[in-house]
């Protein structure tokens, strides 16, 4: 399952030269500086490391500098493109995966497996750390500093809650204490700037009809995929969220009909795991219904979860867009 733990699809080509900073906003390309200087520090000689549970040493990342970067700013920044770039740019062992993947890599291996398969790694990448469940958040705190305490340097990425995100701090106090003791490791690098999927972009494509959605679903074959979106949404909670991804194996694109307005947040938030999943794959999605960024109502998007639901509105524009190639 560790050795599984690498940036997804649409991002196994970042590097920090083809991050495309916004002249506009100098924030974006020091962060790029910054990253660069924490990834030339993974390099340096190994130090002997301290080990848990009884176990042999084994080598360790040095220990100058800060345990870890956090990258602090809004959806459609770059800060998964910078995380993966950054991973690219460091030596091996090194794994990358979003908040959701690590937890359900605890549960699968035990806390202590866990940490044991992760000490000898130089870093880890995390994506997407969340602060829904407050006790998947303590777990994931603790597993980080053991981690840290190990030699491992850290870099996460978050979606926060409203008024926790800390303008140039580090995701405020209540996240600085979900992870107890990490906050004086962590170097917060803050990132401003607009939502880089539409900068300058037209706008997406209107929904296309039932007729030409299943057209382009026979004309692709086996590659495509054809649901009925509330179909869709009602199968969604009979499968948990990790196994989204296993759902799209094999999918090239998203064929959906009748997209509606989301009913009740519990199935709003697995559409949003939903469109990440797709968006890691970059999976063109045609779809006939309500535009996409009409599903969320004024009381979801005003709410608690904010950031994920325009940052999955941002991401199904993005890819309805990229269906407007290939439909016809």
């Amino acid at each position: 399952m560790v050795a599984e733990m690498v940036p997804p699809p649409r991002f196994q080509h970042a590097r920090f030269g083809t991050y495309d900073p916004d002249p506009a906003q100098p924030s974006q390309a020091e962060a790029v500086r910054v990253l660069e200087a924490f990834a030339a520090g993974l390099t340096a000689p190994a130090e002997p490391r301290k080990r848990w549970f009884g176990r042999a040493a084994a080598p360790a990342a040095s220990t100058a500098g800060p345990a870890g970067v956090y990258l602090d700013g809004g959806y459609g920044v770059g800060k998964t493109h910078l995380l993966a770039s950054l991973w690219h740019a460091a030596p091996g062992p090194k794994a990358f995966g979003t908040f959701v993947e690590l937890t359900n890599l605890v549960g699968a291996l035990g806390f202590r497996q866990a940490v044991e398969a992760l000490s000898g790694h130089r870093l880890l990448c995390i994506d997407e750390f969340e602060l829904d469940d407050p006790g998947d958040t303590v777990l994931v705190s603790t597993l980080l500093s053991r981690l840290a305490e190990a030699g491992v340097k850290l870099a996460a990425t978050s979606n926060t809650l409203p008024g926790k995100l800390g303008e140039g701090r580090f995701a405020a106090a209540d996240f600085l204490r979900e992870i107890q003791g990490l906050s004086a490791r962590f170097r917060s690098v803050r990132i401003d700037g607009q939502d880089y999927r539409h900068r300058g972009l037209p706008e997406a494509p209107p929904p296309y009809s039932d007729a030409v959605v299943e057209a382009t679903a026979a004309r692709l074959g086996g590659t495509a995929s054809l649901d009925g979106f509330e179909e869709l949404l009602a199968h969604l909670a009979a499968v948990h969220p990790s196994r989204y991804g296993a759902l799209l194996d094999g999918v090239g694109t998203v064929c959906l009909t009748g997209v509606v307005p989301v009913q009740d947040q519990s199935t709003a938030l697995r559409l949003v795991v939903l469109a990440d999943r797709m968006y890691d794959r970059e999976l063109p999605v045609v779809a006939s219904g309500l535009p996409f960024d009409r599903i969320f109502s004024e009381e979801m998007l005003n709410g608690g979860y904010r950031k994920k639901y325009l940052r999955a509105v941002s991401r199904l524009v993005a890819l309805a867009r990229d269906s407007a190639r290939g439909t016809g």
